[in-house]
């Protein structure tokens, strides 16, 4: 990991996520973990579950376990690699989810200057984003046409 762990970092979770690559991350099934905190302070995490049908990277399980424990806001979250890796970006996949399910989270990323967070929005410009839904303010969708 890059040795500058710069201010205003969220230091503690950086380290759950290390200490849970360190301690678990020991083979090909499992090469990343992941920690997020949310708004109540809270931090969960999750180890990746690789497959050759495209398992879940970390992010995605944190997040499946934050739901499971009842934490829907998330606001910070990091992956860090088995082996000494250290911090690592979301893969695009997950940059995107989490851009769909926390638009305000923040990632920490390896810079060339060191540990950064990072909006999620920064990391994935002219991104896709769903339409907002509506309700129906006409009879269209009961399928009456007129």
């Amino acid at each position: 990991m890059t040795a500058d762990l710069g201010p205003g970092l969220d230091h503690e979770l950086i380290e759950a996520a290390t200490r849970l690559a360190e301690a678990h991350a020991r083979n090909d099934d499992h090469t990343m973990a992941c920690a997020a905190r949310d708004r109540d302070g809270r931090i969960i995490t999750g180890l990746n579950v690789y497959h050759f049908t495209g398992g879940p990277c970390a992010e995605l399980v944190t997040i499946g376990a934050a739901a499971a424990v009842g934490a829907y806001d998330l606001v910070t979250i990091v992956a860090v690699g088995n082996e000494g890796r250290g911090v690592r970006s979301p893969c695009g996949r997950c940059r995107q989810v989490l851009l769909d399910y926390f638009p305000h989270i923040e990632a920490v990323v390896d810079t060339e200057n060191g540990l950064r967070a990072v909006p999620v929005r920064e990391l994935l410009p002219y991104a896709y984003e769903t339409p907002a839904e509506t309700p129906a303010d006409d009879d269209t969708t009961s399928g009456s046409a007129g």
